[in-house]
């Protein structure tokens, strides 16, 4: 009888697997072969025999820590998000659907992804919908699931546009009247690499370091992944990822940062004046694609109601009519779904050999890499999927749509991009600035070696100045002055935000009597976010009613007059004192680091190295919404033993309040000290807190 009980429990599992991904057949995987082992912080560390068997573990164990963020990141990729966030959901399931993610991945799935690669992708789903079974009662929206490799490569997909800035672009079609994803949207970040010409014991230093948002679909989540058929990693990824997006094996280790060349073009249609839709292609009048868009909402306790939406396409995208007439857009992330694949191959990659093969897919629409390994090679490049333009026109601007010679249909491959290997100076470096100075002066590239049509930018900004201050300090660098460079905060000499404010330095404090008090202050002040700085917090508060107006302007770059500097300043002079009735506050209580009930001061600002940044909370303060989520510092040592890790994420391995790890890495991050991590599988089982097997 129990025999038979048994049996019929593994077939009932079988069978809600396989429907999983519809005609496929679900892999076997036994949980008893997985391992989770959670450290002292609570931090997962996957061990199995097959890859699939890890990825089964890791959507486990992230699910455990953090269901609702994985479940609500495939709702906008499935655009289901009106089932759960009703009408604002629903606004968001429209510009999904006009990405028409699903029907790409449909059409090139089976063509496109390796077989080794689909088994990690349904043994994650595996993991995920076993995890929604078990956990009936934190399903969020029961119409999600289950969840099919095909739904996991269209929320990437859909991730991957919206870093492109396929929604930005869309709200400027639409007048600023359609939902844009920002909760999708990957921050900045500093990645830096010395090798041993620039290391006082002749290791190979690399630092990994996000600026993303503390909580959400782009927050980090630290794990290690660990196979019996090479796959041993440790590093970050977001919720809904079945690898490392960033982070180091045994052999190597690479850091991302947001990268700004030209990913998407925006071309206005030249439409029949007859018909309203058709348009003129290459002399001849063609049909918009016309389909009505099913969206479902659920408003409060109601039964779900769903409302048709017109949709457009043309040959060159996702169209839209608008006032100011009709425009599509096109970017490559629209046309490729193995961004997935490449990452998981650079988890596995040995040398810089296999990760260069990586990342000769050219299928991760954008992101700098930085890269060093244990053989002494450090490596830059500002990768991208990046199209072959005509170079007769101008791409930065509003395209017309009328023409094939607008219409790309090919990509530049990786040898194209600006890139540095080796160079010996001994580092290379990004901040999200220019491309064309990643190391060395006399060894960057140059931009007039490159297609103009990329449209790389070349500006600077603070982090990067102030990174170029330091390394050009000293010859060499010990492990710990090394970790000081990403943990400083304190802006360079020489300011260099997209929109100048020197002017906030320089007003005349005799011409400026209603704020000289403030000015003398910031003219004193040493530009360190310090926890007792007075300057800090008045600079902090007026960069964000800076901020603020540039925004509601529609501006991003150019010069902030000496008079919109002493309208800010008098503001924010008016700001601390109808919250603190003084302006001598110290920095520590203006900006908090807050998690659950417990507040600590937060040091770092805006675009320094130490990046904070914040939103308006209580009383005045201000809360740290961003800037510092993912910190991982490596050494590969010369003699080619494991890499010695050190890592902190902002709060904690888990986003249950009751959990112990929702905020025990908090009070490490505020004080800037790192957890010791290894790839060691022996020394994680031996000093685990707990081991145990996903439940069956």
């Amino acid at each position: 009888m129990f025999k038979h009980q048994l049996f019929m429990k593994k077939l009932v599992l079988f069978l809600f697997l396989a429907s999983s991904v519809g005609v496929s057949i679900a892999q076997e995987i036994n949980p008893k072969n997985i391992q989770i082992a959670r450290d002292k912080w609570g931090v997962p560390h996957i061990f199995g025999k097959t890859d699939a068997e890890v990825a089964y573990g890791l959507a486990w164990a992230h699910s455990e820590d953090d269901f609702a963020t994985i479940q609500t990141s495939y709702l906008a990729g499935k655009g289901m998000l009106g089932l759960l966030k009703g009408k604002q959901g629903a606004q968001i399931d429209y510009v999904v659907q006009l990405f028409r993610a699903k029907e790409l991945v449909e059409s090139r799935y089976e063509k496109d992804i390796s077989p080794q690669y689909k088994a990690v992708l349904l043994g994650y789903a595996q993991g995920f919908n076993a995890y929604a079974k078990a956990h009936k009662k934190d399903v969020l929206v029961p119409e999600l699931f289950p969840v099919t490799p095909k739904d996991m490569l269209a929320f990437s997909v859909l991730q991957l546009a919206i870093s492109s800035g396929a929604d930005q672009a869309l709200k400027a079609i639409f007048d600023g009247k359609v939902a844009t994803l920002d909760f999708l949207k990957p921050g900045g970040s500093n990645a830096f690499a010395f090798n041993s010409a620039k290391t006082t014991d002749g290791s190979v230093y690399l630092a990994i370091n996000a600026h993303q948002p503390l909580e959400g679909p782009v927050a980090f989540y630290e794990a290690q992944l660990c196979s019996e058929e090479g796959w041993n990693i440790l590093g970050a990824l977001f919720p809904g990822a079945p690898s490392i997006l960033h982070g180091v094996n045994e052999n190597l280790g690479w850091a991302h940062t947001v990268n700004y060349p030209d990913k998407l073009d925006t071309y206005q249609l030249e439409m029949n004046p007859q018909n309203p839709k058709q348009y003129k292609f290459d002399g001849q009048w063609v049909n918009l694609e016309e389909k009505k868009i099913p969206l479902k909402i659920k408003l409060g306790g109601l039964v779900p109601i769903t409302v048709q939406k017109d949709a457009y396409w043309s040959k060159y995208g996702p169209t839209v009519i608008s006032k100011k007439g009709t425009f599509s857009i096109r970017t490559a992330a629209l046309d490729e779904i193995r961004g997935l694949e490449q990452w998981y191959n650079m988890n596995k990659a040995t040398n810089f050999t296999e990760f260069n093969k990586a990342l000769q897919m050219v299928a991760i629409p954008g992101y700098n890499i930085v890269y060093a390994d244990k053989r002494d090679t450090i490596f830059y490049i500002s990768n991208g999927k990046l199209p072959l333009r005509d170079s007769s026109y101008a791409w930065k601007g509003t395209l017309p749509g009328n023409t094939s010679k607008t219409l790309w249909t090919d990509y530049h491959k990786l040898s194209d991009l600006p890139q540095v290997l080796k160079p010996a100076a001994g580092y290379v470096f990004n901040a999200n600035h220019s491309p064309f100075n990643s190391t060395a002066p006399a060894e960057n590239i140059s931009v007039k070696n490159y297609d103009k049509t990329m449209g790389y930018e070349t500006w600077e900004n603070n982090r990067s100045v102030r990174f170029m201050e330091q390394v050009a300090a000293k010859d060499k660098f010990t492990f710990e002055e090394f970790k000081r460079i990403k943990f400083d905060h304190q802006l360079p000499q020489k300011l260099a935000f997209y929109t100048n404010v020197d002017s906030l330095f320089l007003l005349d404090e005799a011409k400026n009597p209603e704020i000289a008090d403030v000015l003398r202050i910031l003219k004193m002040w040493d530009r360190k976010a310090d926890t007792s700085s007075i300057g800090a917090s008045l600079f902090t508060q007026t960069y964000y009613t800076i901020e603020a107006k540039l925004k509601s302007q529609g501006r991003s770059f150019g010069v902030y007059t000496a008079a919109e500097c002493k309208q800010a300043l008098i503001e924010t002079k008016a700001y601390f004192n109808k919250y603190y009735s003084s302006i001598n506050v110290p920095f520590s209580n203006y900006q908090r680091l807050i998690r659950g009930t417990v507040s600590m001061a937060a040091v770092g600002m805006p675009d320094v190295l130490a990046a904070v940044m914040s939103e308006s909370y209580k009383n005045g303060t201000r809360k740290m919404n961003s800037g510092d989520a993912y910190i991982n510092i490596v050494r590969f040592p010369k003699d080619g033993s494991l890499p010695h890790i050190e890592s902190i994420n902002t709060f904690g391995a888990s986003m249950h309040k009751e959990s112990p790890h929702f905020a025990d890495q908090r009070a490490m991050y505020q004080a800037q000290v790192l957890k010791p991590m290894t790839l060691d599988k022996n020394v994680v089982l031996k000093n685990a807190e707990k081991v145990y097997h996903p439940e069956m």
